[in-house]
């Protein structure tokens, strides 16, 4: 029956056998990947790299076991090399790139998900990071992807989660002594909820000073509401103090000079209460960033926890008094519990994070 019209079928029974096997050890890794999923906030990039290996691995060993002659299996091994060589010399510039660029970008940890960055003057917060590209969630809440290589190769610019130096420049007259000015900008930045807030003159025009008042901002997630309170501060506070925000220029040229462009006072209660209502703008234009730097933050906080009941069972076999043991294991238990309800709750947040910001296929 093996040489059935002139073949040897027993030979293909390790050809076969490799593709079975093969078949379920990637099952088994992609299930092992599934479970590691929420212990592990590389584990997109390690499954990647994985798979990639495993593949590889995989049609060598096919080929080792075909049932052909031994000269035969080098040319296609030799083949598979040349192919490989030629993947990764023309492509090392764009896909082997980004996932080198990828696998750097982790190894340096310059920023995490949840983190303000900016690079080539675009401006957002880190809401995804994979093997190839960066998401970034921008001020209008887009989500724009970077490659991993062209973050590699530009000056990134990491906002410090301890805060940020956010400033606002303004031009005045010479009219105005800069002795009165750099008290009121001081107390502009003040109101805004700046700390150490400084003025510099920057420069000296023709027909006007420029000052730029700088604070620093000790909450990185109203970074934008921040700057528009200290532009908003600005104008109340030279407004009040009766100082023109308009050029020499401009007021040569008005017809009535008695005429001053100085808004009358308003009451912003109602603005205010409406404001406090809705929200900072952030909270909707970076909420995927925001939704993935908490998930991240979990990970974090189920790792730990993972640590506790570890560190218990090692208490468990130390104590000997049966009383310790037993609110040990409650306790235990108890931490169990809310280990495997984060984990559900990170599953769902994540199937659903992954389809915000794309279209149906």
């Amino acid at each position: 029956m093996s040489d059935f019209l002139g073949f040897d079928w027993t030979s293909l029974f390790w050809p076969i056998a490799t593709l079975i096997i093969g078949f379920f050890a990637y099952q088994l890794l992609q299930k092992f990947f599934a479970l590691s999923k929420n212990k592990n906030t590389n584990v997109v990039l390690q499954r990647q790299l994985t798979n990639i290996v495993f593949m590889l691995l995989l049609i060598i060993i096919f080929v080792l076991v075909l049932p052909i002659k031994d000269t035969l299996k080098n040319q296609i091994i030799g083949l598979i090399g040349i192919v490989l060589s030629a993947s990764i010399a023309l492509g090392s510039a764009t896909f082997l790139g980004n996932i080198m660029a990828g696998i750097w970008l982790r190894s340096v940890r310059n920023f995490r998900l949840g983190d303000f960055i900016e690079v080539q003057n675009m401006f957002g917060r880190v809401s995804g990071r994979g093997l190839l590209h960066t998401e970034l969630q921008d001020r209008e809440r887009d989500l724009i992807t970077l490659p991993n290589l062209f973050l590699a190769t530009n000056p990134v610019t990491v906002m410090h989660s301890d805060g940020t130096i956010i400033s606002t420049e303004i031009s005045l007259g010479y009219n105005v002594d800069h002795k009165v000015i750099e008290p009121l900008l001081i107390d502009a930045a003040e109101k805004a909820e700046l700390e150490k807030p400084f003025v510099y003159i920057e420069k000296l025009l023709d027909h006007a000073i420029v000052y730029k008042v700088h604070g620093l901002a000790t909450d990185i997630n109203t970074l934008l509401s921040s700057r528009s309170k200290l532009n908003a501060g600005v104008l109340d506070s030279l407004h009040q103090a009766g100082v023109e925000i308009v050029s020499p220029s401009f007021r040569n040229q008005r017809m009535v000079d008695s005429q001053t462009f100085i808004p009358e006072a308003v009451k912003t209660k109602a603005t205010r209460a409406k404001r406090s209502k809705s929200g900072e703008p952030e909270a909707v234009i970076f909420d995927k960033a925001n939704k993935a730097e908490q998930l991240d933050q979990t990970r974090q906080q189920i790792n730990k926890l993972e640590e506790t009941v570890e560190e218990m069972s090692k208490a468990l076999k130390e104590s000997e008094d049966n009383d310790q043991k037993e609110k040990i294991k409650a306790k235990q238990q108890k931490t169990k519990e809310k280990i495997e309800s984060l984990k559900e709750q990170l599953v769902i947040a994540e199937t659903e994070l992954n389809k915000e910001g794309k279209g149906e296929d």
